[in-house]
């Protein structure tokens, strides 16, 4: 039998599924839990408050597995003119982006890790520029070496490129060992996507642990380890390492998704802990949306209960 977790990734992936989730408009009252809203502007509101509140961000422009050059390209300009609306708030590292390369047209057949590498390169040049930086977002097993081969090209003219590492994955401690060198900026997630037995953990208390063995081995590095996790047992258990290995506040950063256990976000920048908040926005909001409810039964029920109450 299909997991939960499972049938909202794969409901991601089905258009006619797609058009009655986003023609719902009690839907977008939810989405707006997760998502600040489908404009620059709207993503700019977003990081002048959090940013006020003492929480930096990294913003992610949504869309991701595009079918044509054109639309690869447009996901390229939607950067530059994000950049561009940032470079005025002077927010330096306090607000970065987040790039996923299958929306830069990694998937393209035909040297799709070439034309991706081609159309962000602009994109870390125009970070660069007004003093922050991009990290490349991770997605399914097999775009991994691809992102990495990316990021490696990306950082011999851009050194602070960040890349995202997930725990769930087999391979990913070898990985963060390769990553855990001086200037390395590397965020560990859990996993957010369906992949086999072969290449990744299934059980929750499997991922915890390896989760767990990734963070021991980016924390005691020499690169910048950034915590993606809402878990407070995780949370507690960087700050522990944090300790012990003598980071101090300014080494190492915890994140977590917008609209995600907020009060958490304040509470830890008042206690001294770097906060990143990932503010994704943009019309294509329908792919991140599945994900999230499909990572923690809270906001499944909590999506569920919001149609009943608004309908």
């Amino acid at each position: 039998m299909l997991s939960q977790k499972a049938l909202l990734l794969g409901a991601a992936r089905r258009p006619e599924l797609r058009r009655l989730v986003t023609g719902n408009p009690a839907t977008r009252r939810v989405v707006d839990r997760f998502v600040p809203g489908e404009t620059l502007e709207d993503a700019l509101a977003a990081v002048r408050r959090l940013t006020g509140e003492g929480i930096a961000v990294t913003l992610d422009h949504l869309g991701e597995g595009v079918t044509d050059r054109a639309e690869a390209t447009r996901s390229r300009d939607a950067y530059l003119a994000l950049l561009e609306g940032l470079a005025p708030l002077g927010l330096g590292r306090a607000a970065e982006v987040s790039v996923k390369l299958s929306a830069f047209g990694q998937a393209l057949p035909g040297g799709g890790t070439d034309l991706a590498l081609e159309l962000v390169r602009p994109v870390a040049e125009a970070a660069t520029a007004i003093g922050t930086t991009v990290t490349l977002d991770m997605e399914e097993s097999t775009t991994v070496d691809s992102t990495l081969a990316v990021l490696a090209e990306l950082r011999r003219d851009h050194p602070g490129t960040g890349a995202v590492l997930q725990a769930a994955l087999h391979r990913t401690e070898e990985d963060a060992a390769a990553l855990a060198v001086p200037g390395s900026r590397v965020r560990l997630v859990k996993g957010a996507y369906d992949e086999p037995p072969s290449v990744a953990f299934q059980g929750r208390h499997e991922v915890d642990a390896a989760y767990a063995r990734c963070l021991g081995v980016l924390v005691r590095g020499a690169g910048y380890p950034m915590v993606g996790s809402h878990d407070p047992r995780l949370i507690a258990i960087a700050r522990r390492l944090a300790g012990q290995t003598g980071r101090t506040p300014d080494s190492w950063e915890v994140q977590m998704l917008y609209g995600i256990r907020p009060g958490e976000q304040r509470r830890l920048t008042d206690a001294g802990v770097c906060v990143r908040a990932y503010v994704p926005y943009g019309a294509d909001w329908y792919g991140y949306f599945m994900r999230r409810l499909a990572e923690r039964p809270a906001n499944l029920r909590f999506f569920l209960r919001s149609l009943v109450t608004t309908s």
